[in-house]
């Protein structure tokens, strides 16, 4: 039988109830807690997917010997304490994207984790997704040629409310935190090196935090062109573009198949054909590297978070400027 490792929920929320479906496509992981500042909707939430235990009030949680690793499905505001309790506790950490709030607040987050031995990744999900990795396959395999461009955007609408938690400056809103961290990584998962200039085209809402966003970022060897928006829903499909061919990826942040062309034919194509949303692949993986004492992941590297916070800060200033 497969050794698993027992996870707790911190917040029920949207994410939440999507981690608890997809776990159970997981053969090394199980999920056992969930814990809510609301006592009655964590019981609601563990009866619905028949968990042992409900906490009211994160320290429960992290305090009860039944779990291994912790979820953390909180605002982004809530990250960085949330992250360190947790480790602080002896609990491994699986925390939603985007990590925390700004590059200082990784850098203190990356010191908290460097001074114990538990576990710590960014839920960069999408990075783990079955499509997503045969576009790498594809680029290594040199089906596309040299990569000189990426091209990717995310974005819906959303109504303006400086109240809606998306939008509320209090507790990091904006669209590049929200949504435009997917295409930055993706920038980031296929381009080597450091970004040498960036050329941000922003929209700021009447609280002060962007809700449109276009940047274009010169790596040297290749380019990339960003979009973000809670303005209007955007095409959201990435494009891996090389001196032979272009990998096209429909709705890439939860990507299910991707196609390779040459010019304009479609010359290869793979899907993926699931029945989860998505987030099994990374919870096993996170699950195997828990199981074998890693401290952070090799795909997820602690590193490549803080350079997604430094790319988004650079991004967010840019913007008003």
């Amino acid at each position: 039988m497969t050794e698993k490792i027992r996870w707790g929920l911190i917040g029920a929320g949207r994410i939440a109830q999507q981690f608890s479906q997809d776990i159970t496509a997981a053969d090394n992981a199980e999920l056992v807690a969930v814990a809510a500042r609301d006592g009655e909707r964590a019981g609601a939430f563990a009866s619905r997917y028949g968990l042992p235990h409900a906490h009211e009030g994160y320290q429960a949680l992290f305090e009860n010997p039944q779990v291994e690793a912790v979820y953390v499905a909180t605002p982004h505001s809530c990250h960085l304490q949330n992250c360190i309790d947790a480790m602080a506790a002896g609990k491994a950490v699986l925390c939603e994207k985007p990590l925390v709030l700004d590059p200082d607040q990784c850098a203190q987050l990356i010191a908290a984790h460097g001074a114990g031995k538990q576990y710590l990744m960014e839920g960069m999900w999408t990075w783990f997704l079955p499509a997503i990795c045969q576009a790498q396959a594809w680029v290594k395999e040199g089906r596309i040629g040299e990569v000189l461009h990426i091209k990717a955007d995310f974005g819906y609408p959303l109504a303006y409310s400086e109240d809606l938690r998306e939008y509320d400056a209090r507790v990091g809103g904006g669209a590049v935190l929200e949504m435009g961290i997917y295409p930055v990584a993706m920038a980031r998962l296929f381009l080597n090196g450091e970004p040498a200039s960036m050329q941000v085209t922003g929209r700021i809402a009447p609280n002060g935090v962007e809700d449109d966003l276009t940047a274009i970022v010169d790596y040297g060897h290749a380019m990339a062109t960003l979009g973000t928006s809670f303005r209007c829903k955007l095409r959201n499909w990435a494009y891996i573009i090389g001196t032979e061919g272009y990998i096209a990826i429909p709705d890439f942040w939860r990507a299910g198949n991707c196609s390779l062309y040459r010019l304009d034919q479609k010359v290869d194509h793979f899907d993926d054909g699931r029945s989860t949303f998505g987030f099994n692949y990374e919870i096993q993986a996170v699950s195997a590297d828990i199981l074998a004492g890693r401290t952070q992941s090799p795909v997820v590297p602690l590193a490549i978070s803080q350079a997604l916070q430094q790319d988004m800060q650079a991004m967010r200033r840019l913007a008003r400027e």
